[in-house]
């Protein structure tokens, strides 16, 4: 019997969806719906992310048995679903095998599994740690014979580090690299992903097809933004960032290999808009995929809570946001107003629970051991610890989540009250600066990226000096440097390891950068109380920043 001829053409399905970890039921229902949606269209292969049947990060679940026995479960179940005669499918999924449990894709067609490959190159920096629970792959993989076309599948970081994956694949015999990834978003990753995946294909001469996951885990937020490249570079398809799509692939083979027809290139968001995309993601996913109704916050009239409340409102629309102003004897008129004005521009509840009875009572009960002391920062503290407790008993009895309206620059130096303002589930601007606070108020002023109104930040907000007014006429920059100081101390030391005498030998005021990056080492022990926040940086408080609270390193 003569073997069938390799194919001259192909058409694959990139499926950029976003799975729920731990959802091995749900994540294979949206695989199997996609696979429909496929096969309708006439793919003849649907490419998924890695991992997607577990979802991706899974972290420790991958050290229970019953987990990995779940997944491949699933995953056969899938291969048998390809009997059907419609498109084979490459799905990532963990693997549990004599040389170890591993980070894998099975390829399936014609009812069953053809091909299974192990990830080579385990990220261990950073926000990845997962060489504690995979093995590497034994060996550099080769291609995958899926009807005569042979595909290279290096997996995410196996493009990323240095032990040649990609030009051994091509010199097995690989025609089209497909990559299956689980890629976050971070400052600046789009054009990295972009510059690493063009460097592939130079070094392999072979066309390239990169599928990133999309939504929110816990800190991380995937961004999609899946591509094509061909052999010489061009791009062929761009999907866009930040939403579930599939797109589906025209390969055409020539004397000179494989080429994708160009499609739909959509344009990507950096900067700015990009952080306000990530923080909207991350929290509609953290809220929905954990099954809160809704969330609550304090709105105090300040810039933070006024983004953080817009932020809201984008994520889960104005009826699941409850806004809290909770004032006392030091909060303005203006702060009330502006609060007001913020809450109806936005289309939230808000209701006013004044905290003087709660002050007072902490007051007196503690007026015995107080005698004899001036009124200090403790006297401050009760009041932020007062409306900790308020957002919390509401969230207590109605069932909303309390988002904390922090920011990155707050953080980094103790400028926050334990048990008060951090009290909360879900830190949504915790990895932004000040000044993109400021930043991306003025941009979502110019902007209504998800139809929920334009404008929703009174402007007097952005340009008032903010304050915690939580004694009379305080500003913070009594406390702390001017914010574009302030901000730069802390992204040079913090997230770039810069060394004090270096930025001090920049002309930032040595006073400042010894006074920030104090604060930054003195308060680790309130970060590790904070709760979780998106990640939009290459270094946040979270995965990616674990030092020690005891130590007596002072550079």
């Amino acid at each position: 019997m003569n073997a069938k001829p390799a194919p001259d053409v192909l058409r694959i399905a990139v499926a950029q969806l976003n799975p729920i970890v731990g959802d091995i039921a749900g994540n294979l229902a949206k695989a199997r719906e996609a696979r429909a949606d496929a096969a309708r269209q006439g793919a003849d292969l649907v490419l998924f992310t890695e991992l997607f049947l577990a979802g991706y990060p899974p972290e420790d679940l991958v050290l229970k048995p019953a987990f990995l026995a779940a997944c491949e479960k699933a995953a056969l179940d899938f291969a048998a679903d390809t009997g059907d005669g419609g498109p084979g499918v490459i799905i990532g999924t963990p693997l549990k095998r004599k040389s170890g449990t591993h980070n894998a894709i099975v390829v399936a067609d014609g009812g069953k599994v053809i091909a299974e490959r192990f990830k080579i190159d385990l990220p261990n920096y950073g926000e990845f740690d997962e060489k504690r629970v995979f093995q590497a792959g034994p060996e550099l993989p080769g291609p995958v014979n899926f009807r005569g076309v042979r595909l290279g599948i290096p997996i995410c970081e196996d493009i990323w580090g240095e032990l040649g994956v990609c030009e051994t694949l091509a010199e097995s015999g690989a025609e089209i690299l497909l990559v299956p990834n689980g890629s976050p978003y971070r400052r600046g990753v789009v054009d990295e992903r972009l510059n690493v995946a063009v460097s592939r294909v130079v070094e392999s001469g072979l066309p390239l097809l990169y599928v990133n996951q999309v939504g929110g885990q816990d800190e991380l937020v995937f961004d999609g933004a899946s591509f094509v490249l061909n052999a010489d570079r061009a791009l062929a398809a761009q999907l866009p960032a930040w939403e579930e799509h599939i797109a589906f692939t025209d390969w055409t083979k020539t004397g000179d290999g494989w080429s994708c027809a160009k499609g739909t290139v959509h344009r990507l968001t950096e900067g700015g808009a990009a952080a306000y995309h990530a923080c909207v993601l991350g929290l509609r996913d953290y809220v929905d995929k954990n099954r809160f109704t809704g969330v609550v916050l304090g709105l105090s009239g300040g810039i933070d809570s006024a983004l953080v409340a817009a932020m809201a409102v984008d994520a889960l629309g104005p009826d699941r946001v409850h806004a809290i102003m909770m004032p006392y004897r030091y909060t303005s008129n203006q702060s009330i107003a502006d609060a007001t004005a913020c809450a109806e521009a936005l289309g939230i509840r808000l209701d006013t629970v004044p905290i003087e009875p709660a002050v007072a009572g902490f007051a007196d009960a503690l007026a015995p051991m107080f005698s004899d002391r001036q009124p200090d920062i403790t006297e401050e503290n009760i009041q932020s610890r007062a409306r900790g407790v308020i957002v919390m008993a509401i969230s207590n009895k109605f069932g909303a989540m309390v988002l904390t309206t922090g920011n990155k620059s707050e953080l980094a130096t103790g400028y926050c009250t334990l048990y008060g303002d951090m009290a909360g589930g879900f830190a949504v601007i915790k990895d932004l600066a000040k000044t993109t606070v400021y930043r991306l108020a003025h941009w979502r002023n110019r902007h209504d990226p998800y139809g929920t109104g334009a404008a929703p930040i009174p402007e007097r907000i952005i340009t008032r000096p903010p304050s915690a007014e939580l004694r009379p006429e305080q500003t913070d920059q009594d406390s702390l440097p001017p914010y574009d100081i302030l901000d730069t101390i802390i992204e040079r030391y913090m997230e770039n390891d810069e060394s004090i005498a270096s930025i001090v030998a920049s002309g930032i005021a040595a006073a400042d950068v010894e006074r920030v990056t104090r604060l930054i080492k003195i308060n680790e022990y309130k970060r590790r109380q904070a709760p979780i926040g998106i990640r939009v940086t290459h270094r946040s408080f979270g995965k990616d920043w674990r030092y020690p609270i005891t130590s007596k390193f002072r550079q």
